[in-house]
């Protein structure tokens, strides 16, 4: 459960953050949505960096295991100034399969 952290070796899956979007530049947050929290909990929005953005790094989802996975999302938005935010929804099992969440942005000015 998420009040016993470390239980669970998927806890901190490594794996590849891929995201770009044009134009260049842009801000990307993630944030962890969970539909079991009483195994793995929600979080609050994180900074990453801006587009490109690129690194390899490890979900830091305490509670998280194999059989639980599917129940939980990670949710990325894309923001800059001008543009529309953009959201993405990626599913952790899926992306601990591939062992990778990537994706590309097309923003759209803001009228």
């Amino acid at each position: 459960t998420r009040n016993k952290p470390g239980q669970s070796a998927l806890e901190r899956t490594i794996i590849r953050w891929y995201f770009d979007s044009a134009p260049q530049g842009s801000r990307v947050f993630y944030r962890v949505i969970s539909s079991v929290p009483d195994e793995v909990k929600n979080t609050n929005e994180l900074y990453l960096g801006t587009t490109p953005y690129e690194e390899t790094r490890s979900f830091n989802i305490l509670g998280l295991t194999y059989e639980n996975s599917r129940e939980v999302q990670v949710e990325i938005k894309v923001r800059r100034q001008g543009n529309i935010e953009l959201t993405k929804r990626f599913n952790v099992r899926q992306a601990i399969d591939q062992q990778e969440i990537s994706s590309f942005f097309d923003l759209v000015k803001d009228e």
